[in-house]
C-alpha cells in the first residue's frame, strides 16, 4: 500500500466510524464497570461532571464524529509512520495517550496538569484513565488494520454496524430523556 492510497476523505471517514464505535463501547463499560452513575454523584465529582440523566450524556456519541474529524485531520499528515511502518497503531496510540491524555494543555483529569493545578486528589484524577487509555488503543489498532487491511469486509462491516447502533442508541437516549 502506498501513502497516496490512502486519501484524507477515506481516513476521515474511517476515523468517525472507528472512533465513535470505540467510544460507544467504552463508554458503556465504563459505565458498567466504574460505575459511573454512583462515582459521579461523589462530592469530587457532581459538580464537575453531568449526571448520566443528562440530555447532553445520552447525546454524547453524537458529538464523536466531530472528534473523529479533528483526530483524522491530525493522522492525515503522519500516515506514513501510522500506516506505512510496523507497528505504526502502536506510533500513533503513544501519540494519542502522550499528547492527548497525559499532556493537555489544560488541567484534565488524569493529566499532568490537573495533577499539578486542581485540588482534586490523585484518585479522582487517574479513575478514567483506564477508559481513556483502553479507548485510544482501540482507536489506533483497529483504525491501522482497517486503513492497511481497506478489503476486509467483515471489519468493514462490524464497524458500520457498531456505529450505527452508538449513534442510534444516542438518540434514542436522547428522545427518551425528553419525554
Amino acid at each position: 500500500m502506498d501513502t497516496d492510497e490512502v486519501s484524507f476523505v477515506n481516513l476521515t471517514v474511517k476515523t468517525i466510524v472507528v472512533h465513535t464505535g470505540t467510544y460507544f463501547v467504552m463508554g458503556l463499560l465504563a459505565l458498567q464497570f466504574l460505575d459511573y452513575a454512583h462515582q459521579f454523584a461523589q462530592p469530587g465529582l457532581q459538580t464537575y461532571m453531568r449526571p448520566l440523566s443528562d440530555p447532553l450524556v445520552a447525546a454524547g456519541p453524537l458529538f464523536q464524529p466531530i472528534r473523529g474529524l479533528l483526530f483524522a485531520l491530525a493522522f492525515y499528515p503522519l500516515r506514513r509512520v501510522f500506516f506505512f511502518r510496523k507497528n505504526g497503531w502502536a506510533a500513533m496510540w503513544l501519540v494519542l495517550v502522550m499528547l492527548g491524555i497525559l499532556s493537555t494543555f489544560g488541567p484534565s483529569p488524569g493529566s499532568i496538569e490537573g495533577i499539578i493545578y486542581t485540588s482534586r486528589p490523585l484518585e479522582l484524577q487517574v479513575f478514567g484513565l483506564p477508559e481513556s487509555l483502553l479507548q485510544s488503543l482501540l482507536l489506533s489498532s483497529i483504525l491501522c488494520y482497517w486503513i492497511t487491511h481497506p478489503g476486509n469486509k467483515r471489519l468493514a462491516f462490524a464497524m458500520w454496524a457498531l456505529f450505527c447502533l452508538a449513534v442510534i442508541a444516542s438518540l434514542m437516549g436522547v428522545m427518551l430523556h425528553r419525554a
